[in-house]
């Protein structure tokens, strides 16, 4: 889940990308659907009865799969870049990510919590105007795995967030209180490829006291387990109904991820925006670690 081009906190050609991530592979595509890219890693676990490693990362589709009761998995932006566009006369702007972190808990077998806070970011408009600099907002997650979880050609969860602001005038994080749900589902397409598909739904605080704002998300990702450590995605992202936006936006999605062992994943990713209300480009490498 990452801060985008989607007007979701957590939370972005796919037929023409055949990439995938190993976490798509075990029947669970990765977020990168399962986020399939949330990855598996492809590992034997099987001295600690552990499932394989899956992440909410790198893909924008989130995984219906949970971390194992009595563990926690911390799956961090290193470092993300976004190369905005002008809109609404505001310039386009650079926009620097640094260290924000999803925090999973697993609590049972099939259920966990999670905290997502980005620590620190810059808003660089281009074209001379002062750079803004601050912490972003917090995401408070739950997930709840239906069936899947440990085998099946299919797997599907519910994870309803809450989305707190810190600061809401510094435009890194989100300027109010929302909350909402997603429904992760991944499907095993076999011979290494996994398919993740999300459908969200968000809400924020109405203008002026008219109720809720609406906006929703699907995504859909495309992942392929080239080894038992090298993996790929392809995805696409649609956002819409966010109040105020110029339109909706659609972003075509890639990168890869890589296990460094049964416990620890590489990822790296580009977001290619396809309509004029999403961000240009944006690139991010990350980190993922089971403890």
């Amino acid at each position: 889940m990452r801060a985008q081009t989607p007007p979701f906190p957590a939370l972005a050609g796919l037929a023409a990308m055949l990439l995938a991530t190993p976490d798509l592979a075990a029947a669970e595509p990765a977020d990168a659907p399962v986020s399939v890219q949330e990855d598996r890693s492809g590992s034997a676990v099987e001295d600690e009865g552990l499932r394989d490693l899956t992440t909410d990362r790198p893909d924008v589709t989130e995984s219906p799969f949970t971390v194992d009761a009595g563990h926690f998995q911390l799956e961090t932006t290193l470092f993300g870049h976004t190369r905005t566009r002008a809109a609404g006369g505001e310039p386009a702007a650079d926009i620097y990510e640094f260290g924000t972190s999803n925090l999973r808990i697993g609590l049972a077998d099939n259920f966990e919590i999670g905290i997502v806070w980005q620590p620190y970011g810059i808003l660089d408009p281009r074209g001379g105007g002062a750079a803004t600099r601050g912490v972003g907002s917090v995401d408070l997650r739950a997930k709840l795995n239906l069936w899947g979880n440990d085998g099946g050609t299919t797997a599907l969860a519910l994870l309803p967030y809450v989305t707190l602001p810190t600061d809401g005038a510094n435009g890194i994080g989100a300027a109010e209180t929302g909350f909402g749900v997603i429904v992760p589902l991944a499907i095993d397409l076999g011979g290494g490829f996994g398919l993740g598909l999300n459908g969200a739904a968000d809400f924020t605080g109405g203008a002026e006291g008219r109720g809720l704002d609406a906006a929703g998300l699907v995504s859909a990702s495309l992942a392929r387990a080239w080894t038992d450590r090298l993996g790929s995605y392809a995805e696409v992202v649609w956002a819409f109904g966010e109040a105020g936006a110029p339109g909706d936006v659609v972003t075509l999605n890639t990168g890869i991820t890589l296990a460094l062992g049964r416990d620890w994943q590489f990822d790296a990713g580009i977001n290619v925006g396809a309509t004029r209300a999403a961000d240009r480009l944006t690139s991010f490498i990350g980190l993922s670690k089971r403890f």
